[in-house]
Parts: structure tokens; C-alpha cells; sequence
């Protein structure tokens, strides 16, 4: 019996000789990330542990993103504390203005690598599956253990194999990919599970559309949403890290738990109505709704992919006048390249506001926050009650061709009917 893309990463990070989906074994990390929400605890936990020092500072990384900037000394604290910390441990800090939301960080910064273990302290580290990594989120007690060893124990999860043909459509991206698993899985339906995306339709998306599918991974309960590394990983990833990568892929022979196929050919724009990642819909379902915030951004469609989608939609235009618009770049890298290309221009004369990176209004934290009643349309990743503010303010996911459109015409519409084309 051969093995899965996902258990050779595991075996080859475990002290076993061979695994199953259910065994329990203890996992090496390649690279331990941390934030100003789980890395707080985690420090403290290691403290109460009795370890004075991390394991090894060359494999831990510190971001300062959802809090940034501070928005009350409470929160200026935890920067404080993190920036502190990591001096004291010397570990690569990002803090503000030199780095950005933690996902996008690490994969454009050269962290990540096919076939890598990356332990997060945030449950969207499923990300970096994207470019064939085994990304795991874990609570700041496990994280603490990954700290202080450099280990972690994880039960092998079995395998749903998601089969992509054909290729997306105009205003069809990753988002409504991942739209569309979560809608036949629902958001119990990966649990125990990695999501393994395979086929010519996998293989033709880009990496930021990679990102997107891969990062709402956990939305359906799963470990990881995983790719398997190929031309396009090795071209995005040439010059970018030296560190030493293979692709592997799933045996012929290898027990997969379920297969699931998805024709792009046929995929409309999608969106998740609230309150559930898994409440999915077509576009057209929706049109009309009245829209009180739109938000761009975040750790799974705040790319330049995203970026170029909005201006497109903006350019030339202006947000509706009843309507917030607020455009989020995913790193500092992103936000100088949108800058340099003059996409930041654009945003700003069309009336949005262009927040610096951060996970922002996205949890709940700052930069964003919904008002009672209110209806937002986001590219983020959860819409559960209260998510982005209010407890009664309903949250609309959608790619950010669909969020741009909401954004020009004050309600959900079509963005070909923005742009004055008839929809495909």
C-alpha cells in the first residue's frame, strides 16, 4: 500500500517506519510561527514549562499582525511583549511596517517549501499547503511544545482528494473554488482530513489563487489544503529560499478516504451567506442585497491577484455613496507593488480607504468594524455571527471581482454588469 502526499510529509518528519491515518505520532517542525494573539500565551506557557530558551531561533518566526497597528494599550502591550521576546530569544520579528499578515509573510518570504511541517499559532497556517507544505494550526499550549522542542503530536489525517478540471472563468477565482468544496462538504466534512487539490484544473491555478483555496482549508474542519509542488511552485519559489525542497506526490495505490470533483469549466462567482463558511450560494441568488461595507484583504485574497481584480473594477469609478470600501494589502511587499503599479491610486480616487497590512476588521479586532444591522461583503474567511462586529451584521464571502462590483454599485450585482458586459 503506497502512501499519501501528506503522510510522506509526515513520515519523513516522525521517528516511525511506517503510518496510517489515526496513528498518533510526534512531528518535527521545520518552522514554528507565532502571533500577537496565540504567542503571548505561548511564552507564557513555556515559561510555567521551565524552558528558558526555543528550540532553535533560526526556525521560529514572530508576527505582529492582528493587532497592528495598536488600537489600545492592551493591544500595544501584546506588541510590546512579542517585539520584547523575540529580542530576548533572537527570532526573526516582523512588526510593524516590515512584514504583514503572517501567511503571506512566510510564503513570500521564502519560509515555506514543499514538503516542510509549519506549526502556526493561528488556524489559517493551512495556507502554506498552497505551495505543498504541511501547514497546521495549533492552540498556544501546542505551540508552546514547539517552541521549547520543536515537536508537536498529530494524529495522521486521512485524505479527501479534490479532482479540479477545466479551467476558471472571467470573475471565477480561487475563492469560489474553495466556495465550492466547502458548499459539498460543509464545514464538518474535512475533519480528520487534509484537502488534497490534484488534476489539470489544480494545476493550471496560480499561486495567490493557490493561497486562496488552500487557506479556507480549516473552514471545512480540515488540517491542511495541500497542492502538490510543480512547475509553477518551482518557478514562484526560484530565488525566493535556499532551503532544500522535493516534489512528491499521492501513490497510485494510496487509501484515500474520498474523492470529490469540481469542473472550474462550469463555476460561477459563489458566495457564503451568513453566518457559515458553508452556507454557499451562486452570485445570482444574491443579487440586489444592499451593501453597507465592502472589505478587501486578508490572509486569503489580500494578493496582488486580488488587488488587480478590484482595481479592475474601480478604476475609473467611484464607491457608491452609501456604500464603505477598505482595501487591505497582505504584506508590506504586496502593498509597494500595488503602489509601484499605481493600483493604490486607483483605490483612493475611487473613494475606498487602503488600510496597511493587517488582519484588521477580519476578527473582529480593528479597522473595520461592522455596525449594528449592517451588511458587508469581504474576501476574508469566516462570516460567523458578530465575526466582524455586531452580533446581528450579516457577512457575505466572496472573491474580490464580486466585492469590488458591490463596491460601484452599493449592492451585490454581477461584475460584469459594472464593467457593462453581459455575464458569461
Amino acid at each position: 500500500m503506497g502512501y499519501t502526499l501528506t503522510e510522506k510529509i509526515l513520515l519523513e518528519h516522525a521517528e516511525v517506519d511506517h503510518l496510517a491515518p489515526g496513528d498518533v505520532v510526534t512531528v518535527r517542525c521545520d518552522v514554528v510561527m507565532t502571533n500577537d494573539i496565540s504567542g503571548p500565551m505561548a511564552f507564557h506557557t513555556m515559561t510555567k514549562m521551565g524552558v528558558p530558551r526555543v528550540f532553535d531561533p533560526a526556525k521560529v518566526v514572530v508576527v505582529s499582525d492582528h493587532f497592528t497597528p495598536a488600537k489600545d494599550v492592551r493591544s500595544a502591550n501584546l506588541q510590546k511583549r512579542l517585539k520584547e521576546w523575540s529580542d530576548e530569544q533572537g527570532v526573526t520579528f516582523y512588526g510593524q511596517g516590515r512584514g504583514g499578515i503572517e501567511h503571506a509573510v512566510l510564503v513570500e518570504d521564502g519560509w515555506v517549501v514543499p514538503g516542510s511541517v509549519i506549526a502556526g499559532g493561528d488556524s489559517h497556517t493551512c495556507t502554506h499547503g498552497a505551495l505543498g507544505a504541511f501547514g497546521t494550526g495549533l492552540g498556544s499550549t501546542d505551540i508552546a511544545a514547539c517552541l521549547a522542542y520543536g515537536e508537536f503530536w498529530q494524529v495522521v489525517p486521512g485524505t479527501v482528494q479534490v479532482e479540479l478540471t477545466g479551467r476558471l472563468a472571467e470573475y471565477v477565482s480561487g475563492k469560489d473554488v474553495i466556495l465550492a468544496v466547502i458548499g459539498e462538504l460543509g464545514v464538518g466534512g474535512g475533519t480528520n482530513m487534509v484537502l488534497e487539490f490534484v488534476g489539470e484544473g489544480a494545476e493550471a491555478l496560480t499561486i495567490d489563487e493557490r493561497l486562496a483555496v488552500a487557506n479556507m482549508a480549516v473552514e471545512a474542519g480540515s488540517e491542511n489544503g495541500i497542492f502538490p509542488a510543480d512547475a509553477t511552485t518551482a518557478a514562484y519559489l526560484d530565488g525566493r529560499t535556499d532551503r532544500p525542497w522535493k516534489a512528491e506526490r499521492t501513490d497510485d495505490d494510496a487509501l484515500v478516504d474520498r474523492r470529490l470533483a469540481i469542473d472550474l469549466d462550469a463555476l460561477p462567482p459563489l458566495v457564503a451567506k451568513p453566518w457559515s463558511p458553508g452556507n454557499v450560494a451562486p452570485l445570482d441568488d444574491v443579487l440586489g442585497l444592499h451593501v453597507d461595507q465592502v472589505y478587501i484583504g486578508n490572509c486569503s485574497n489580500g494578493t496582488m491577484t486580488d488587488l488587480r481584480q478590484a482595481a479592475a473594477l474601480l478604476r475609473g469609478r467611484t464607491v457608491h455613496p452609501d456604500t464603505r470600501a477598505i482595501i487591505v494589502p497582505a504584506s508590506r511587499k504586496i502593498y509597494a507593488e500595488a503602489l509601484a503599479e499605481g493600483l493604490l491610486e486607483v483605490f483612493v480616487e475611487a473613494g475606498a480607504i487602503v488600510s496597511t497590512p493587517t488582519c484588521g476588521a477580519c476578527f473582529g479586532g480593528s479597522t473595520g468594524i461592522l455596525a449594528e444591522g449592517e451588511v458587508a461583503v469581504a474576501t476574508t474567511n469566516r462570516n460567523f455571527r458578530g465575526r466582524m462586529g455586531a452580533g446581528d451584521s450579516a457577512i457575505y464571502l466572496a472573491n474580490a471581482y464580486v466585492a469590488a462590483a458591490a463596491a460601484v454599485a452599493g449592492e451585490l450585482v454581477h461584475p460584469a454588469d459594472v464593467l457593462g458586459r453581459v455575464p458569461a
